[in-house]
């Protein structure tokens, strides 16, 4: 059998609360195992297409790995949510409106152009100007202005008090070479296909694009988060296959060498005791939800929500569908992983179809003589996701047991994406990959406009307590909000939290040197993973 739970690299950052708040120094490049760069090509099984090339605007989890690998982040991530150093060496707060980051000296673009704070700037400036569609964006409601000092130096300007924004837009928002972006116009029209070549200041370039089955990206040499400052495998090919099945017939048959994607939990104990293959666990930051569309006028009454929430069989979910590889989070959107924040005092929606049609009865509807009320929801999910295709399946079931009708509605994942972005659904069932900061989550999940409010909800006492958190620097007191936020949010049923879990994800025991960040979008896929895996001596 084997089981690996592999160690995340890099000294774990201090989380910037205090107004002096200054990170540790970036940690030294990994040491240790083969770190010689050879001629090997590393091959990844994905099952989505890129959509995006622009790393500004990606939302399928393939255009992160491919835009990860070329288009570097200030900050990485720990286990625990905390952040880490990656471009960024320093950050925090000359005071409260002023954020500040200090970078590496020693970065460059592919096209040999040095990577400055003015990139980074640039790179701010303009999704705040532009306004792209995704995560960055959604991070920069309070961010003003973003200003090289000096090449290593980039202070920002902030509208208000904001005591996550320098961490959160530090880690998720990629920085692009202002000499390819600029002249290309608005960052959230700028298709960056590749006519005339990518520039990378990552381990990777992506050269050929296949589109249906693969993408083959090229070493940098000089990428110096790594050991010996170069990728070890010359060669990085994203395959692209239809489902995950296929992908672990590819990993046994030696096609691919890596799957991206998590394993399904029926698959993971067949693997672990499959020669030649490798399962990693990588810890999860994220969880899988249920929202429901307040824009339908059945699903606005909070009645009508509570019963769907006591209409699905959580503990049958969590232990049929996974395994029994998921916890619950006490139908709470604060994870126990967050443990500073985690409260247990907030408990599983119970499944009781009988309250369930009380609660129902209760909003004024009547059952018909089959026991059904007069109202049915569309639910969608992506069939490239197995796990929430099966349980699915099981809240449909829960819900006829409560007289409500459920249709399943799974779709291609980019259709998917769409329609999650167009609202064109009644409930929304799939997963946040990574969910570390609780301000900040919750004002991108929750608030009017935020970016992944998929109730479409506006509450003004959850605002405001939302944005009392956002403006303190204290920690206790940033706590105790954020705790009375997910009381509301519970009672509410603004989000229907099923589970969180760690995944399990598959590779070949023919390679060794992948260092594990958590989450799906970066598990061993992450750039300084990829740049440091090599292929094991026969």
């Amino acid at each position: 059998m084997r089981h690996k739970t592999l160690a995340g690299a890099g000294l774990l950052a201090v989380a910037a609360l205090a107004l002096s708040a200054c990170a540790p120094q970036a940690p030294e490049a990994p040491s240790g195992g083969a770190s010689e760069a050879g001629n090997d090509t590393l091959t990844i099984a994905t099952t989505t297409d890129v959509v995006n090339y622009n790393p500004l605007i990606g939302n399928s989890r393939s255009d992160y790995w491919v835009t990860n690998l070329m288009y570097p982040h200030l900050l990485s991530i720990g286990d625990d949510g905390a952040k880490e150093a990656q471009l960024a060496t320093e950050w925090g707060y000359v005071d409260d409106t002023t954020g500040y980051y200090e970078i590496r000296d020693d970065m460059t673009w592919s096209d040999g152009e040095p990577l400055t704070a003015e990139d980074v700037a640039y790179t701010m400036n303009a999704v705040k100007q532009d306004q792209p569609s995704g995560t960055f964006y959604g991070q920069m409601t309070n961010f003003a202005s973003a200003t090289a000092v000096s090449d290593t130096r980039v202070e920002i300007q902030l509208t208000q008090p904001d005591s996550s924004i320098v961490e959160e837009i530090g880690f998720w928002g990629n920085v692009v070479p202002q000499h390819v972006f600029e002249p290309a116009g608005s960052v959230a029209e700028f298709a960056n296909d590749g006519d005339g070549g990518w520039v990378s200041a990552g381990p990777y370039l992506l050269t050929t694009v296949q589109a249906g089955q693969s993408y083959t990206m090229e070493r940098v040499e000089n990428y110096p988060l790594v050991d010996g400052g170069t990728p070890i495998a010359a060669k990085v090919v994203y395959r692209v296959y239809p489902d995950v099945n296929t992908e672990i017939l590819a990993l046994q048959s030696g096609e691919v060498d890596v799957i991206a994607n998590s394993l399904p939990p029926a698959q993971v104990q067949q693997l672990q005791n499959t020669d030649g293959i490798e399962v990693a666990e990588v810890t999860g930051l994220g969880y899988a939800h249920m929202t429901y569309n307040m824009q339908n006028p059945d699903l606005a009454k909070v009645e009508v929500r509570q019963a769907l929430a006591h209409a699905a069989d959580y503990e049958a979910i969590r232990n049929v569908v996974l395994q029994g590889q998921a916890v619950s989070t006490g139908s709470s959107p604060l994870m126990p992983v967050l443990s500073k924040y985690y409260d247990d005092s907030i408990t599983e929606y119970a499944f009781d179809p009988d309250q369930s049609r009380q609660l129902m009865e209760d909003a004024g509807y009547t059952a018909d003589g089959d026991g059904m009320f007069p109202v049915s929801f569309r639910l969608i999910y992506s069939l490239q996701d197995p796990v929430t295709s099966q349980w699915a399946q099981l809240v449909k079931d829960g819900a006829a047991q409560a007289g409500i009708r459920i249709e399943l509605q799974g779709s291609e994942r980019n259709t998917y994406l769409s329609q999650t972005n167009d609202g064109d659904y009644d409930i929304y069932a799939g997963n946040f990959a990574i969910m570390d900061d609780p301000v900040t989550n919750f004002s991108l999940s929750y608030l009017p406009g935020g970016a992944i409010n998929y109730t479409y909800n506006d509450d003004a006492e959850l605002n405001a307590l939302i944005a009392e958190a956002s403006q303190t620097f204290d920690e206790a007191e940033k706590i105790s909000l954020m705790q009375e936020a997910a009381k509301i949010v519970h009672e509410q049923v603004y989000d229907n939290v099923m589970y969180t879990q760690n995944l399990y994800v598959a590779y070949s025991s023919e390679w060794d040197g992948f260092m594990s960040k958590p989450s799906e979008l970066l598990s061993i896929v992450n750039p300084v993973s990829v740049a440091s895996a090599f292929r094991v001596a026969e």
